[in-house]
């Protein structure tokens, strides 16, 4: 497994947000620096670097992007609209404006073959949401999960199903420096990323369009399916997120229902809402 410290604190932080949601639930008005350290076995200080390093920002702002009513200000404030952020185009100010992508819409005889010839290599590595496990052909990525909730042997036969024909060779080093720039976008490397899109016609426009969503703002399942020129396909819509294999990269965590809940994640409700949390929390940073 590959070293990245970001794993290790995302497991500390883990059990902050548990604290912090705990708390939340029985009313409580937000928990001192002192209350969370002290139930880290942590000094105050060393906790609050360590918390600032990861999310950003302090223990005490952080907890405001982890409260229930949270998903409803980031769809009231921070909304994209599909259009707009297409006008800007992937130049614009997305955090994935450099990446370099190709992608596959696969006709249906080479579906029904399930990946048969493909070769995907694959490694578990540390990152800032927990232990990844990645995957990626001679093209670039093609898969990201994350263990956090699922555990790894569930993660491992979630993502090698979407391509059961398919060979599959471990080999973590072949993909390091893709790993390595994908979670540390602030070394400016994320244009040596390579994200290699294997789906179907639809989805591969949903996860295009997913694409489209700068970090920090969220979008709807309704406003996807009107930008792919569908507006009637909401579920649809909502399934093909939902199989979304290059997590984080292609950024399905910020599809939301219209009423402003959440709505699913593939990977746990709790890793999106880190995750989301992650990115409104360093925005504003």
């Amino acid at each position: 497994m590959n070293d990245m410290s970001e794993g290790y604190h995302y497991n500390v932080m883990r059990r902050a947000i548990e604290l912090i949601d705990a708390h939340s639930a029985e009313g409580g008005e937000g928990l001192s620096l002192d209350d969370l350290a002290r139930e880290m076995g942590m000094s105050p200080a060393h906790f609050q670097r360590l918390f600032t390093k990861w999310s950003g920002v302090s223990p005490k702002k952080f907890q405001q992007y982890l409260t229930l009513g949270h998903a409803k200000v980031l769809l009231r404030d921070h909304f994209t609209t599909l259009e707009t952020a297409g006008s800007v185009g992937l130049s614009g100010s997305g955090r994935l404006h450099d990446l370099f992508l190709r992608w596959e819409a696969m006709s249906p005889g080479e579906y029904a073959r399930k990946g048969a010839g493909l070769t995907i290599y694959w490694g578990w590595f540390d990152s800032p949401f927990g232990l990844a496990l990645v995957m990626g052909t001679d093209k670039g990525l093609c898969g990201i999960g994350f263990a956090a909730e699922m555990g790894e042997e569930a993660a491992m036969e979630d993502l090698a199903s979407r391509w059961p024909n398919a060979i599959f060779v471990e080999d973590p080093m072949f993909l390091r420096p893709w790993v390595l720039a994908a979670f540390q976008a602030e070394t400016g490397d994320l244009d040596k990323v390579p994200v290699y899109m294997i789906g179907t016609s639809l989805q591969i426009k949903v996860w295009e369009a997913l694409m489209r969503i700068p970090s920090g703002e969220v979008t709807t399942y309704s406003e996807i399916a009107r930008a792919i020129g569908n507006p009637r396909a909401v579920r649809a819509v909502g399934t093909a997120v939902g199989r979304n294999p290059v997590s984080w990269l292609i950024p399905c965590h910020r599809a939301m229902r219209k009423s402003g809940g959440l709505g699913g994640y593939h990977w746990g409700v709790p890793v999106k809402r880190a995750l989301l949390a992650y990115e409104a929390a360093r925005a504003e940073a």
